[in-house]
C-alpha cells in the first residue's frame, strides 16, 4: 500500500490529507484564526460540584466552565475509603495553609472544609475524590467544546512526544498493544524506568519499537523538560492559566502518524516544511528524507486527485457504486444516515440488491465517519433485509470497515427496523461544526417559510389597514426572496390587492428581514405594521 501525507496551507486555511493508494482515507483541517483546546494543559480552579452527575466544573479561563467527570480524575485524587477509616480523614490532610501550587502539583491536600464527593467504580468499590471548591487543579482538555456544552477535561495529564507518553500523576509504564514482542515490551519497560523520576510513569507509543535507548531517552528528556517548565509556571501562576499548549495540528499529524509504512510526506508551503524538517530531524532521523517540498504551480490536492474526494465531505447526498445512495443529516444529539437504493427491482431480486446496496453503504459511511471526524451517536437507516444471515454479516462489515478508525467505534445490532445504532469517540468538532454556520435565515433548520405564507400573512394585513384607515398607499418591506415572488406573481399580489383593496401597494426589498418576515410603512414613513396585526 502506498501512504501520503499531503499538506495543503493557505492564509485562511491548513489541510492535511492522508491518501492510500490514491485514495482520500483520512482529512485533518485547521483555521489558524479559530481556536483549539484539545491537549492543552490548565491550571484551573473548582467552581463547583455536582455529587448527582459525579462531576465537578473548571474555570480554566474560557467562556464555559470544563466539564470533569470523577472517572477521568487520576489515582493521586483518589482515595478508597471505608467505614472503619472515614474518621480519619482529617488527620490524614495537611493543614489550610499548605499552598495551593502544592495541592495541584500533588505534593500535598488541601484539609477538606466540606464533605468529599465519592464515585462508585467496579474495581474500587466506592473512591472519595479529593476535589473540593476553589481548589486548584491541572487539568487536560481531552474534547474540544460543541453546542451548548464546554470542553471536557481530565486530571490525568500526559505530555505527548513521538515515541512516549509522559504521565507526571501516574507511576505505572505501558507499552502500546502494537508491540506484540515479549522482549521488546521488557527491554522498554526497562529504558523507561531507568529515566523517570520517582512517582512519575508513561505509556511506550508503537513508534519506539526498534528504536535505541538513547532515541527513547532524547524523547524522555524533552518531555520531562517540559513537565519542569509546567512545574515553575504552576508555582508562579495565577489561576486560572494554561500552563502548555498543543502543538499545530500539522506537527501533531506528524507526530502520531509518520511512521515507516508512509512513503512521502508533501508541503506545499516553504515555512512549514523547514519547521517540520527541522522537528524529524530531531525526532525521527531515519525519515526525513521522505519529507518533500510541493513546487507544482497547481493545486496539490489536484495533482493527486483527491480534491473531488475532498468535496464531497461537505455534501449531504453521497452515490453508491450500484446507484443507490446514503444522506446523512446532522441533528442536536446525534447523526442521522439514510441509506437509499437506486434502482426498482422486483420481489425476487429486492434482497439480493438490498444486501448490495446496504454493503456499499457500510464502507462509504465508516470512510465518512473518520473523514467528516463525527462523533457521539449515530442513527444509519438501512435498506430492509428480510434474511436474519445478512443482518449478522453487515454488524461484521461494519466492525471490520471501522476497525482501523483511531476512535474508538461501538457497534449495536440491527433493530427490527433496519436502523444500526453505533457510538463514536467525539474529540474535536465535526467537519460540519467547524466548517458551516448556524443559516440566519432558517436558524438551523433547513428549511424557511415559503412565500406564498408570507404573502398569506401579508393579505391579512392589508385587509386590515385598509378597513382601518383611509390611506390608499402602503410600501411592503420584505426579504427580497418574497420580494421577487411577489413581483412574479403580480396577479396574485400587488394587483389583487388594488382591484379588491382599492391599495396601491409598492414593494421593497430588506436583506435584514427574515423570510417569514415583512414590515408595512405608510406615505409619512411611519412603520405601522404591529399597528394593524390582524
Amino acid at each position: 500500500m502506498v501512504r501520503r501525507i499531503l499538506i495543503n496551507v493557505t492564509p485562511s486555511h491548513m489541510r492535511i490529507a492522508i491518501t492510500e493508494d490514491g485514495r482520500l482515507a483520512e482529512l485533518f483541517t485547521e483555521e489558524p484564526d479559530r481556536e483549539h483546546h484539545v491537549g492543552n494543559i490548565y491550571l484551573g480552579k473548582v467552581s463547583k460540584i455536582l455529587q448527582g452527575m459525579n462531576a465537578a466544573f473548571i474555570d480554566i479561563g474560557l467562556e464555559q466552565d470544563a466539564f470533569l467527570h470523577f472517572s477521568d480524575v487520576d489515582s493521586s485524587m483518589e482515595e478508597v475509603t471505608t467505614e472503619d477509616d472515614e474518621d480519619d480523614a482529617v488527620q490524614r490532610t495537611v493543614s489550610a495553609t499548605v499552598e495551593s501550587s502544592d495541592v495541584a502539583l500533588r505534593t500535598a491536600r488541601a484539609a477538606p472544609k466540606k464533605k468529599l464527593p465519592t464515585f462508585s467504580t467496579k474495581r474500587s468499590g466506592e473512591v472519595t475524590i479529593n476535589i473540593q471548591p476553589k481548589q486548584t487543579v491541572i487539568v487536560q482538555v481531552t474534547r474540544e467544546a460543541y453546542h451548548q456544552k464546554g470542553v471536557r477535561v481530565t486530571t490525568k495529564v500526559g505530555l505527548t512526544g513521538r515515541n512516549v507518553v509522559l504521565m507526571p500523576f501516574d507511576e505505572a509504564v505501558g507499552v502500546s498493544r502494537k508491540i506484540v514482542s515479549g522482549r521488546e515490551r521488557k527491554r522498554l519497560r526497562m529504558i523507561a524506568r531507568s529515566i523517570l523520576p520517582a512517582g512519575m510513569g508513561c505509556i511506550i507509543r508503537t513508534a519506539a519499537a526498534g528504536l535505541g535507548e538513547e532515541d527513547v531517552r532524547r524523547d524522555f528528556e524533552t518531555l520531562l523538560d517540559d513537565w519542569k517548565d509546567i512545574e515553575k509556571d504552576v508555582r508562579n501562576a495565577k489561576n486560572p492559566a494554561l500552563l502548555h499548549e498543543e502543538a499545530g495540528i500539522a506537527h501533531s499529524v506528524i507526530r502520531d502518524l509518520f511512521k515507516d509504512d508512509v512513503t512521502q510526506v508533501i508541503v506545499d508551503d516553504r515555512k512549514l516544511y523547514r519547521d517540520l524538517k527541522a522537528y524529524v530531524e530531531r525526532t525521527a532521523p531515519h525519515l526525513h528524507g521522505k519529507l518533500e517540498l510541493f513546487s507544482d504551480t497547481r493545486p496539490i490536492f489536484d495533482v493527486y486527485g483527491i480534491e473531488r474526494e475532498v468535496h464531497q465531505t461537505h455534501a449531504r447526498r453521497i452515490a453508491l457504486p450500484s446507484g443507490g445512495s446514503i444522506v446523512m443529516d446532522h441533528t442536536e444529539a446525534m447523526v442521522v444516515v439514510d441509506v437509499n437504493s437506486g434502482r426498482a427491482s422486483n420481489e425476487r431480486t429486492q434482497e439480493i440488491n438490498a444486501v448490495k446496496t446496504n454493503f456499499e453503504a457500510v464502507k462509504e459511511i465508516a470512510k465518512q465517519l473518520r473523514l467528516r471526524d463525527i462523533g457521539g451517536i449515530v442513527l444509519i437507516d438501512f435498506i430492509d433485509m428480510q434474511v436474519e444471515d445478512n443482518r449478522r454479516k453487515l454488524i461484521a462489515e461494519m466492525r471490520k470497515e471501522t476497525f482501523r478508525d483511531r476512535a474508538k467505534t461501538v457497534i449495536y445490532p440491527v433493530t427490527q427496523l433496519g436502523i444500526m445504532q453505533l457510538t463514536r469517540q467525539r474529540i474535536r468538532q465535526s467537519m460540519a461544526e467547524r466548517s458551516s454556520e448556524e443559516c440566519p435565515l432558517c436558524f438551523g433548520t433547513g428549511k424557511v417559510q415559503s412565500p406564498s405564507t408570507t404573502v398569506a400573512s401579508i393579505d391579512r394585513w392589508l385587509r386590515t389597514f385598509r378597513a382601518r384607515t383611509w390611506n390608499v398607499k402602503v410600501t411592503i418591506e420584505a426579504h427580497p426572496y418574497v420580494v421577487h415572488y411577489m413581483q412574479r406573481n403580480k396577479m396574485k399580489t400587488t394587483l389583487h390587492w388594488l382591484r379588491s383593496y382599492l391599495l396601491f401597494v409598492t414593494l421593497k426589498e430588506d436583506n435584514e428581514l427574515e423570510a417569514g418576515e415583512f414590515r408595512g410603512i405608510t406615505t409619512s414613513g411611519s412603520d405601522v405594521t404591529k399597528t394593524y396585526l390582524s
